[in-house]
């Protein structure tokens, strides 16, 4: 059980960097990785202002690439790394692939998808919530308060 925690710490720090780069380019700090067998086969942050596309959050974008490099839609086999609890939209694009496991840092009282979208993933998904949440949470806490 030690084990897949410190692996949880290891791939959400990879998130919080890439959550990092987001708000050092002035987008909402999210970072999402994406593991497979171990190994990280995507990672992404916000592109929303960089893109002007709404769509464009760190959880479709790593979507995208990991299905991309493995060749197919469904990443049965894989894990969501997200320092922020997905919104509804995320999670539906989550279901549709199929991530088997979803770990998460801070909860999105607001946006959530629990709030929203309860039974938005894959029926045989399995969530981690609070992984490295208080690090995660400062983050966005910091990056609104700026913004005020």
């Amino acid at each position: 059980m030690e084990q897949a925690e410190n692996k949880d710490e290891l791939y959400m720090r990879k998130a919080l960097y890439e959550a990092e780069k987001a708000a050092e380019a002035g987008e909402v700090p999210i970072g999402a990785v994406i593991v497979c067998k171990d190994r990280i086969i995507s990672r992404a942050h916000n592109l929303t202002e960089k893109l002007h596309d709404v769509t464009a959050h760190a959880e479709m974008q790593a979507i995208t690439a990991a299905a991309d490099l493995l060749g197919g839609k469904y990443l049965n086999d894989c894990t969501l790394y997200v320092t922020v609890e997905p919104c509804t939209m995320c999670a539906g694009a989550i279901g549709w692939a199929q991530i088997g496991r979803i770990v998460y840092g801070a909860a999105d009282e607001k946006r959530g998808y629990h709030l929203y979208a309860p039974r938005a993933l894959h029926a045989k998904a399995t969530v981690t919530q609070g992984v490295l949440e208080p690090e995660c949470r400062k983050l966005m806490q910091e990056f609104f308060k700026e913004k005020r």
